[in-house]
């Protein structure tokens, strides 16, 4: 599972602009199953998003192609960790620990 944390590195107002484009990426990822929750940082600086996935490198490339990342109005922080533990509802998720 990866935390995908982005921090816009443009005025907000250039981040705006690309907000339409920025939902229909993520409806995407949600309609893939790839994104399970997300939403904007309080302050608004950024956003966090929650995916699964088995391979950092494709998060990575996903990241990528986010409009805000295309845009160059943000930069993505991605840290992988192991879902051991979870609310019933993604106990689909869950993941045995690292040995």
């Amino acid at each position: 599972m990866f935390v995908m944390e982005l921090t816009y590195t443009a005025p907000i107002e250039r981040v705006d602009e690309l907000s339409e484009a920025h939902v229909a990426w993520l409806d995407a990822l949600y309609e893939e199953g790839v994104v399970l929750a997300s939403g904007r940082k309080n302050p608004r600086d950024g956003g966090v998003l929650i995916a699964v996935g088995d391979d950092r490198a494709r998060i990575e490339a996903i990241a990528a192609t986010d409009p805000y990342a295309v845009g160059g109005v943000c930069e993505y922080r991605i840290t992988e960790f192991v879902a051991t533990k979870t609310a019933p509802a993604l106990e689909r998720y869950k993941q045995q620990p690292l040995a």
